[in-house]
């Protein structure tokens, strides 16, 4: 977007819209009334999207959401059963060629800026659902054109943060949400939420996987192993990188006050949805209490 175009729409909208002045006017969105967008242009160009209400309890079963913990190197996929579904977050697309992974989540523009090769690839595939943001789009539109994103496409959008609707703080999510009965609330920080239908947005915990945990239990699984949520050790490379490499994480400073409650509300939702959530990762600072810990090669033995 062009400066001059930027300060017009700074100066034509309130401070809570600012969160759309990289998207106006190029980007043209419709909802319907449960609040999902149902149809998106870019520069006036349909682009194709799947609709997350044709995704409702569409699977069954089980699921791998795949992280980036360094854990993820110890173990062997190659023992994951072939009915099991494959999600991956960020850079586990580094797996693919083992996992072929089928669910894709990348909700940080900044690894989209960053990581070219993993989003051309994703890009690419034509198996894949890609689960990204409006911006999201627009940067992979922006980066490889249209005709070279033949991935599906659906739209997560943060609920507090949703295209051409006011921003809402955290101090005020409790009273904008808490009359929604798919929304439920943290005991222990009512400014944490979940969201059972993804199609009115999900809500933020500083980690792409609680965005991907909200959308697979909208999905239908009933079973969600993870693999790589070490939650620790941030000064050490994720499992695709090296030290030389090594992007910053900035996940250590939230995990205590954000991640940690959110991870404990969405065990407690999933649980009343009859979803089971396992992790893989031993080596994991998320209490067994959250989520049950178990070996990955005695689970797929």
């Amino acid at each position: 977007m062009g400066t001059l175009t930027k300060q017009f729409y700074r100066y034509s909208h309130k401070r809570n819209m600012r969160h759309n002045e990289n998207l106006w006017p190029f980007v043209k969105i419709q909802r319907n009334s449960e609040g999902e967008i149902t149809t998106f242009t870019y520069k006036k160009e349909p682009i194709n999207i799947v609709r997350l209400s044709s995704l409702a309890q569409k699977y069954t079963g089980e699921v791998l959401l795949t992280a980036t913990g360094p854990s993820v190197n110890t173990l062997d996929f190659s023992r994951l059963p072939e009915h099991i579904n494959r999600a991956g977050v960020n850079g586990a697309w580094h797996l693919n060629g083992i996992l072929r992974f089928n669910l894709y989540f990348v909700v940080d523009m900044t690894f989209i800026d960053h990581h070219t090769s993993v989003m051309e690839g994703l890009c690419k595939n034509s198996s894949i659902i890609l689960f990204t943001t409006v911006m999201g789009i627009v940067k992979l539109i922006e980066q490889f054109g249209i005709s070279n994103i033949v991935c599906q496409i659906a739209i997560l959008e943060d609920i507090c943060y949703q295209t051409y609707q006011p921003s809402v703080k955290k101090e005020n999510i409790y009273k904008i949400f808490h009359n929604n009965i798919d929304i439920a609330f943290s005991t222990e920080k009512n400014h944490i939420a979940y969201a059972k239908d993804i199609r009115q947005g999900v809500f933020d915990a500083g980690t792409v996987v609680y965005w991907a945990l909200q959308a697979l239990g909208y999905l239908g699984f009933k079973k969600i192993y993870i693999a790589g949520l070490d939650m620790n050790n941030f000064n050490d490379p994720r499992f695709y990188e090296d030290n030389i490499n090594k992007r910053p994480s900035f996940l250590q400073n939230k995990v205590k006050d954000t991640v940690i409650p959110a991870l404990q509300l969405a065990s407690t939702v999933l649980a009343e949805m009859s979803v089971s959530v396992i992790n893989l990762s031993s080596q994991s600072a998320v209490p067994e209490s959250i989520f049950p810990k178990q070996d990955f090669n005695n689970v797929f033995s």
